[in-house]
């Protein structure tokens, strides 16, 4: 199946794919987050994606949340660093009501000072939340020490002060200065028929002013090595190596993926995986990660190990990074790699939810969408050669930066 496009007369982008499910999943997805952020914002895109559940102008609290799952729905949403993404999966024929709650809340939210109150205590609670997961922690602190002074290393949940500190005023400014037309996609993966959806969405969203981008993103430049310790209460040793990418074309992209996938991805016969917990028992939990922003990258290798292997583990991930560097792969280690990523894409792509997810922040970033077909067409291209040219640029242990979350630090 195809996608189908078309864009409002205010700008906003509409993506489509009919499918055969009973389901229909029907997003919206903003071009903002926390890398929008401006001075005393800390924390604000994450804490209106909170908000914006709280009530309408002629909806309360009970009333938003109920209106799909009085249907049997689901309502949700999540933030990033650069969007935010509102999403409603729902029986078929409730398919205009994902559309009228999300229109609703996204344009009509009343951001009452009662209800941003009671809102600072639930994110003050996931902020500690958070702190006292050591697992989840070092990511974010990963992301200050490698974009530093840099928006991209303000930590999505803001902290308590910045949160404290959030008033009416201050959202409504942020979503006027943000929350932009020309940078919105509405995604629908149903058995819904285009034309059908086009009037549906015209109908809750065509009459939404238009409000397009005036400002742009401070890009990132500063790609120093850095390396901090960090003491913390835990009977593992957490760390990660990593750094920030240049931003990549498509091809160089598709390349980091394949080779993050082939170094530490989510298959268990991973290279770190297999020379780290499987032979050598020092790990529960290690993995690599690979992560596309509009304008740059970020790469990193977490490990969790008992402080006394912290180095023996950092040992053995250099040694795999430098097999990658050095030696090519032959010709049925490439097939192997291909095809584990394909297959790997084609069953994320078999939850229609994910397939949405993806599209949406595909068409907002790229404002085109590759099908399956043809993603999997461009891996099969890819090289030996290729893998090795990126691998001595993405793997070098010189241009890593390093942090370790651990009850003693030396």
């Amino acid at each position: 199946m195809t996608y189908n496009y078309f864009t409002l007369a205010n700008g906003i982008r509409i993506i489509h794919k009919a499918v055969s499910s009973q389901i229909a999943h029907t997003g919206v997805v903003v071009n903002t987050g926390t890398r929008d952020e401006q001075n005393k914002e800390a924390g604000i895109a994450h804490f209106i994606e909170h908000l914006i559940f709280k009530g309408t102008r002629k909806r309360n609290t009970y009333q938003v949340l109920s209106y799909l799952e009085n249907v049997g729905g689901e309502l949700n949403a999540y933030t990033t660093k650069e969007e935010t993404f509102f999403y409603a999966s729902v029986l078929n024929k409730y398919f205009a009501r994902s559309l009228e709650i999300l229109s609703d809340i996204i344009f009509h939210s009343c951001f009452h000072p009662k209800d941003i109150e009671t809102e600072k205590e639930v994110v003050k609670e996931e902020i500690k939340l958070c702190r006292d997961t050591p697992s989840e922690l070092i990511f974010d602190e990963f992301e200050n020490l490698v974009f530093q002074h840099h928006p991209l290393g303000t930590n999505i949940l803001g902290t308590p002060a910045s949160i404290n500190a959030m008033t009416q005023e201050k959202i409504n400014a942020f979503m006027q200065r943000t929350y932009n037309t020309d940078q919105m996609v509405i995604v629908v993966v149903g058995k819904v028929n285009f034309a059908s959806c086009i009037r549906c969405v015209e109908k809750y969203f065509a009459d939404i002013p238009a409000n397009r981008r005036s400002f742009h993103r401070l890009p990132f430049t500063d790609f120093a090595v850095r390396h901090k310790k960090i003491k913390q209460h835990s009977n593992q040793a957490n760390a990660i190596i990593g750094q920030a990418l240049p931003c990549y074309d498509e091809r160089k992209n598709q390349i980091a993926i394949l080779l993050n996938n082939i170094l530490g991805g989510q298959g268990l016969n991973s290279r770190l995986n297999m020379a780290i917990r499987e032979k050598k028992g020092y790990v529960y939990t290690i993995e690599s990660n690979y992560a596309a922003l509009s304008d740059a990258g970020l790469f990193s290798i977490y490990t969790g190990s008992d402080p006394k292997n912290r180095e023996k583990c950092f040992e053995l991930v250099f040694k795999e990074m430098k097999k990658l560097r050095e030696q090519a792969l032959g010709t049925l280690q490439l097939h192997r790699a291909h095809s584990q990523l394909i297959g790997q894409l084609c069953i994320s792509f078999d939850s229609n939810l994910t397939e949405m997810l993806s599209i949406g922040k595909n068409y907002l970033m790229f404002d085109t969408v590759d099908e399956i077909n043809t993603i999997i067409a461009k891996i099969r291209t890819i090289t030996s050669s290729d893998l090795m040219e990126l691998a001595n640029e993405m793997l070098n242990e010189e241009t890593m930066s390093t942090i370790i979350l651990a009850k003693e630090v030396h």
